[in-house]
């Protein structure tokens, strides 16, 4: 199978070395790619966001799966001119990626699923705003009805902090209730009709250790959940993904691909705080690592609608954990264009338990996002490209060893500037050693 990976970050890297140890995957390609990806496949010039452009690209190159990683491209309707030309594709169309495109249109579909989830308000003028976030009182909860690149979230007990950003937003902001609890993320690969679950990861949105600091893409993550209740997975499919994939083929926008819930554990049950079309960042990073199933043939399975046929997945009984390198003055104006180095080093020394995957890179010389000449001799600095720069991934026995793989490994890497939490999966490492987990 030719396989052809949209993107350019570090989920797409993640995707890109799965496939890449898959047998059933005989030439591997991405557009545009970052000079990680082009270590394991062919990198191709294209605009993620042009269905012409990837459609035309998949059909030079012959794919038999098109696989679309990031939401812009899906919201934009990338798939469906990649399906259009007759080529298999992994991700929603453009109506069913609205799950994650607007926050509003995902509340109206977790009301007719009986979904649970916040109370919320979508406000349209100064007013509605301020009675919503008068409503629900603090830590006020502002969501931009669009899509924000993981940053359009504001959680604050500041009421003006929250107006502020209600308002900056434009057109339609969500305001809703605050959800109390521990956060976690679930992948489900669906077909529109079969859903997948995968194993529940958790993130860490805030900049800083303790989470503090603002909210950003996403600096870290681990898998698996060593305090969530084993019936968890079980639940959220009976209660949140099955319901919705089937509210969405009731609407006629039936989902396939890749459907993510983000939960809180609430102290009254589980709630969903967001919906995404497409696999998460930083949480594919650890959730692939643990996954045995060659992932190939699951996605081509699902768009081609016959995951029900799929034997189950298959896990590793490791954990893993991803530790995010950003740029300087990440998440307001990250610096780019600084070399990166210790790479070499890690692969020398850390591999395979720990290796490093490329969110924004791109080779000296090269434009932005990659190129198709960024092969993968060597040859060439390596340059920060973007805010979140690189994903330090390890496994281990446990969440400890992970960690200590995973900051080890970082240690090796210098970047002028750079910043990264101390403190991932820390919390949930001292549990469960305290636990004998």
């Amino acid at each position: 199978m030719k396989v052809l990976v949209i993107g350019g970050g570090a989920r797409e890297h993640a995707l890109c070395r799965s496939l890449s140890l898959d047998p059933q995957v005989t030439a591997l390609h991405c557009a545009p790619g970052n000079a990680g990806i082009a270590e394991v496949a062919e990198l191709h010039p294209v605009d993620a966001l042009d269905g012409a452009a990837v459609a035309r690209l998949a059909t030079e190159l012959e794919a038999g799966l098109v696989i679309v990683g990031p939401e812009a491209p899906l919201v934009a309707g990338v798939a469906d001119a990649v399906r259009d030309v007759g080529i298999p594709c992994f991700g929603p169309s453009r109506e069913a990626a609205e799950l994650e495109g607007s926050k509003a249109f995902a509340k109206d579909v977790m009301a007719g699923a009986n979904v649970p989830t916040a109370r919320s308000y979508v406000c349209t003028t100064p007013e509605q705003i301020d009675d919503a976030l008068d409503a629900f009182g603090p830590p006020y909860v502002v969501k931009d009805d669009g899509l924000a690149a993981g940053k359009g979230v504001v959680v604050t007990p500041d009421l003006a902090a929250a107006r502020a950003h209600a308002l900056a937003c434009g057109g339609r902001v969500v305001i809703e209730e605050f959800l109390d609890g521990p956060e976690v993320s679930l992948f489900a690969i669906t077909d529109g009709e079969t859903v997948l679950p995968l194993q529940p990861a958790q993130d860490f949105k805030r900049a800083l250790d303790n989470d503090e600091g603002p909210n950003t893409g996403g600096m870290g993550a681990y898998s698996p959940l060593p305090w969530a209740d084993p019936k968890l997975v079980d639940e959220v499919m009976e209660t949140v993904l099955q319901p919705t994939v089937d509210e969405l083929r009731r609407r006629g926008t039936p989902f396939s691909g890749l459907l993510y819930a983000g939960l809180a554990i609430t102290s009254r049950g589980v709630r969903v705080i967001e919906f995404n079309a497409r696999f998460g960042d930083p949480e594919t990073q650890v959730v692939l690592a643990r996954l045995k199933t060659p992932l190939a043939g699951v996605l081509l399975a699902a768009a081609e609608g016959d995951l029900a046929a799929l034997p189950p997945l298959t896990w590793r009984d490791d954990a893993a954990v991803t530790v995010v390198i950003a740029s300087y003055n990440y998440p307001d104006t990250p610096r780019t264009g600084d070399p990166i180095e210790g790479l070499d080093e890690v692969a020398a020394q850390d591999g395979p338990d720990a290796y490093v995957l490329h969110a924004g890179t791109r080779l000296d010389g090269a434009a932005e996002g990659g190129g198709a000449d960024d092969g993968a001799d060597g040859g060439g600095t390596v340059l920060s490209a973007g805010g979140r720069v690189l994903s330090v991934t390890a496994t281990g026995e446990d969440l400890t060893q992970a960690r200590e793989r995973a900051y080890t490994a970082l240690g090796r890497i210098r970047l002028a500037g750079s910043q990264h939490r101390t403190d991932i999966a820390l919390a949930a490492a001292e549990a469960a050693e305290a636990a004998g987990v």
